[in-house]
């Protein structure tokens, strides 16, 4: 239990008063003296009236504060006087909780005793968390795994050549959208200053202007004996005539060969939100109706695309798609003056499109759909698969053929006739007789 506190003269009155044994009380008197003398100059001798002014001044003066200790903070309360009085002072301590005064605690977070210094350590790091990447390259879209925002670009280039086969010296990386290069030229950078983050997707392209390593001659022998007699072909890869044959088509080849038919509702939403979000380029003029009744119409699965939603496509995944058309022989370039890297490219007989890819017949190795814009070669083959289609006559003469309208089963013939049928009754359902 905390003393009582001590009047500001009580220790004054007590040296004062030598022939009493008492304190005086708070009011300044002694035990022993009369209570009936009261006025001044007729006090006790040991009563605050007693001697000159100053001496009666210098007894009603408060006692000086005496000096604070030297191992006391100047803010903390002296033993004894204010809240807490009668408690032990608080020792000084440092940082990690120990006195400083104390030569044999060891400092906290140093050596085995800095259990504070670790637990603050294991705080304050970066959480290591796996990031979620995909790659894409010429034989699909796969998950990259492994790697996390402090990986090494290194580690993520020698990750991508192992599942590839693109080796890293070789690598061309993109991200993002529309995508961007990334700076490769410093393999010690980590992912997250490099701005790859969980859910990014890196397309990788070969450069051939920098040839990767060599690799070990045990390999390299069986795989020249077996690859150098098959040659490359240029082939159709058909897909369903569903009305969605263009979306289904444009999704393989830009994919790098991921044959998914469910990909129509998909990519007639996002034709449809492009559209609506720029009215002044989509306008009634450009799309043959208004900018809503465009929306909505190519929503609908009966809906067939054309040159209009191919156009939008090529600026979306910022590729040159080319259409060959196999009636005329000739090819319509999308995005040809976008200064495009990559070119994928369509064959069209007048009512349906397939894919084009160039693969090795009888082979495992995935096909190629994605192609250099200044690859002149793969332009020409394409030109000889149409020309050979054309003698063929594997075409449509949309301007000749015959149609049935499948909901009041009127004959219609050429194209024209069934476009303005499907204006004046809204039937959009039609089938080759």
């Amino acid at each position: 239990m905390a003393p009582l506190r001590a009047a500001p003269h009580a220790n004054r009155m007590q040296i004062a008063c030598k022939s009493h044994a008492n304190r005086a009380p708070a009011s300044g008197r002694c035990e022993g003296a009369p209570r009936d003398v009261t006025k001044e100059g007729a006090g006790p001798p040991c009563g605050p009236n007693r001697g000159s002014a100053a001496a009666r001044a210098r007894a009603l003066a408060p006692p000086p504060s005496p000096p604070a200790p030297r191992w006391r903070r100047p803010d903390w309360p002296l033993l004894g006087a204010g809240p807490g009085a009668g408690s032990a002072p608080r020792p000084m301590t440092g940082r990690g909780g120990r006195s400083r005064g104390s030569g044999r605690g060891k400092r906290a977070g140093s050596g085995s005793g800095g259990q504070s210094g670790r637990r603050r350590r294991r705080r304050g790091a970066a959480p290591r968390t796996m990031l979620r990447l995909r790659c894409k390259a010429r034989g699909g879209s796969q998950p990259l795994p492994g790697l996390t925002a402090h990986s090494r670009l290194r580690d993520m280039q020698a990750a991508l050549a192992a599942l590839t086969g693109v080796p890293a010296p070789a690598q061309r990386l993109l991200l993002g959208f529309p995508p961007r290069s990334l700076d490769l030229s410093d393999g010690e950078r980590r992912l997250g200053d490099l701005g790859i983050h969980s859910g990014d997707t890196l397309i990788v392209e070969e450069d051939p202007s920098k040839p990767g390593a060599d690799p070990p001659a045990v390999a390299k022998r069986p795989m020249a004996n077996s690859v150098r007699e098959a040659v490359p072909v240029l082939a159709r890869r058909v897909v369903p005539a569903d009305n969605s044959c263009l979306f289904t088509s444009v999704y393989y080849v830009v994919e790098g060969g991921v044959y998914d038919p469910g990909c129509a509702p998909e990519m007639r939403s996002l034709i449809a939100q492009i559209v609506a979000s720029d009215p002044e380029s989509y306008c009634e003029a450009v799309l043959g109706k208004t900018n809503r009744e465009y929306c909505d119409w190519i929503r609908r699965e009966e809906t067939w695309g054309g040159a209009i939603e191919v156009s939008i496509l090529s600026k979306f995944y910022q590729c040159e798609i080319c259409v060959v058309d196999t009636q005329t022989v000739r090819i319509d370039r999308f995005g040809e003056d976008a200064g495009y890297t990559k070119r994928v490219l369509l064959i069209y007989d007048g009512i349906h499109y397939d894919p084009l890819e160039r693969k090795i017949p009888d082979s495992d190795v995935p096909p190629q759909t994605i192609f250099s814009t200044t690859d002149d070669v793969v332009l020409a083959q394409a030109l000889e698969l149409a020309d050979e289609a054309r003698r063929k006559r594997q075409f449509t003469d949309v301007n000749r053929f015959t149609l049935r309208c499948m909901v009041c089963q009127k004959g219609l013939t050429g194209q024209v006739e069934a476009r303005e049928h499907a204006k004046e009754t809204g039937h959009t359902n039609f089938g080759e007789v």
